[in-house]
């Protein structure tokens, strides 16, 4: 049994598909499926149901991924353990960032990091708070910027802003009028959603059901400057944080009647060995918010 087999393994089991896991891995697909074979063959079991169009684990596999999880985390820690031992003056830190975040926030942070911190590696993550949290617990991410409400509480939190969510509307638009906006208000209009995985997302979606109201979502997007140009260009409306549209012209912008308020801070898994890298990063943080 090799640790590369165990590797393909997990990935294919996380993405449920080979092809996906031989592009994230940067192998050919083959390795893969060979790889599995193998390893099917020496254990023998099937841990994989290949009877329908996306993977599944059978009941065997499900047993084996969860030891093989923490096995691998487990050699993954050792690795950075030893590196530190060693006294590297090179290390990597893989961040997750939300794209409205990584925007309007991240930039001033990774600036003044990256001077002081030279000699470190910094990979950076776009996709949203929720999937970025899912990440962080499966050990693709050493640390996320991200919207901390609702994070699992196997994650570590370091609170870094309190933040509202606030429509923002066209300046024509009938509701721009008002002071605040109702969720009952989104009824039959035109809605830019931030796209699946983003924590506003799914908290707005909740609240329109609770309400029976159906979104009509006419276009979904994480580029937060798109956004908001078709936010003033009439062709619907958004759910932003408000300091990504303070201040921006041709839009107005609207709290909720009943005000949505979320942390924006530093997630990083509790029971992971921290590197001398990452452990850096998270003092640089609480030094900044001092």
């Amino acid at each position: 049994m090799e640790l590369k087999q165990l590797e393909y393994f997990q990935m294919t089991s996380r993405l449920k598909n080979i092809t996906r896991a031989a592009k994230r891995l940067r192998v050919s697909q083959p390795n893969i499926t060979v790889a599995i074979k193998k390893l099917e063959a020496e254990l023998g079991i099937q841990l994989f149901d290949r009877s329908q169009k996306q993977l599944s684990l059978t009941p065997e596999g499900v047993v084996f991924l969860n030891r093989i999880d923490l096995a691998l985390r487990n050699i993954q820690d050792a690795v950075l353990e030893v590196n530190d031992y060693k006294k590297l003056q090179k290390g990597t830190i893989k961040i997750g960032i939300p794209s409205m975040i990584g925007a309007f926030l991240f930039p001033k942070i990774f600036s003044s990091f990256q001077q002081k911190y030279s000699h470190l590696d910094i990979y950076l993550y776009e996709e949203g708070s929720m999937t970025i949290r899912e990440q962080i617990e499966r050990d693709e991410l050493d640390f996320g910027i991200v919207i901390l409400s609702g994070a699992s509480s196997s994650l570590e939190l370091l609170p870094m802003s309190k933040n509202q969510s606030v429509a923002c509307l066209p300046l024509d638009h009938p509701l721009a009028k008002k002071k605040s906006i109702a969720i009952s208000d989104i009824e039959n209009e035109n809605i830019i959603m931030l796209k699946d995985g983003s924590y506003l997302r799914n908290l707005l979606m909740q609240k329109m059901s609770k309400e029976n109201i159906k979104a009509n979502i006419v276009l979904e997007s994480n580029q937060i400057e798109t956004i908001k140009g078709l936010v003033a260009s009439n062709v619907g409306i958004a759910f932003l944080l408000d300091f990504v549209v303070k201040d921006t012209p041709n839009i107005k912008v609207l709290p909720f009647e009943d005000p949505i308020f979320v942390d924006v801070g530093l997630a990083w898994k509790k029971d992971r060995y921290i590197s001398k890298a990452a452990q850096s990063f998270i003092e640089f943080c609480q030094d900044t918010l001092k």
